[in-house]
């Protein structure tokens, strides 16, 4: 960030952007995981789906991450899922959250938070795409307030709160995507089952 916009110059004094760059990379990694961030926008979006078929339907997310092992996954590239591994589990369908690139940037001394990714949903068997949705969303694009870079290194807390709000718009727009006005629902199953 600071290698990107010069206006953190004077500020720096003695310390390259270079080095300054990494030690704000250290303290947003403290402040928020890709595996969170991933977590967030799942629990977001399905809690504001409404409570009926398909969205009642869903396999525990326990049992998904136990049979794709996927529990915390950091790595980055992580291996693809193996989607096969949830028809024994009774899904015939996949929704998908992917969370590709996320950070801060700043243009001109005005700093935010950005949050890049999509959103699928694709039939286990044959792997054929029903919805799919991009987003890539920039506070600082969007003339959200200032994200003082500094403010963020002492206070990690500032960067997550940044990041929530831009979950919470792309859980707003995958909801409306996944409940189109024309959409008849169906109640739920009634399925006391753990799935």
């Amino acid at each position: 960030m600071f290698r990107e916009d010069g206006a953190y110059s004077g500020k720096l004094k003695k310390l390259e952007d270079k080095e300054a760059d990494r030690r704000l990379t250290v303290k947003l990694q403290q402040a928020v995981t890709r595996f969170e961030l991933s977590e967030r926008l799942r629990v977001t979006t399905l809690s504001r789906l409404p409570e009926e078929a398909p969205w009642t339907d869903a396999v525990d997310p326990a049992r998904v991450a136990s049979a794709l092992e996927s529990f915390l996954v950091e790595e980055v590239p992580a291996n693809a899922p193996d989607y096969d591994l949830m028809a024994p589990l009774g899904a015939d369908t996949i929704v998908e959250f992917v969370i590709q690139d996320f950070g801060m940037r700043s243009e001109d001394g005005h700093a935010g938070a950005y949050l890049k990714g999509y959103g699928r949903i694709f039939r286990v068997d044959g792997r054929s795409e029903l919805w799919h949705r991009t987003f890539d969303l920039d506070a600082v694009d969007q003339g959200a307030p200032h994200l003082d870079p500094f403010k963020v290194g002492k206070e990690p807390e500032l960067f997550r709160l940044a990041m929530t709000a831009l979950l919470d718009q792309v859980a707003d727009m995958f909801v409306k995507d996944l409940t189109p006005k024309d959409r008849k629902g169906s109640a739920p199953t009634g399925n006391t089952a753990p799935d």
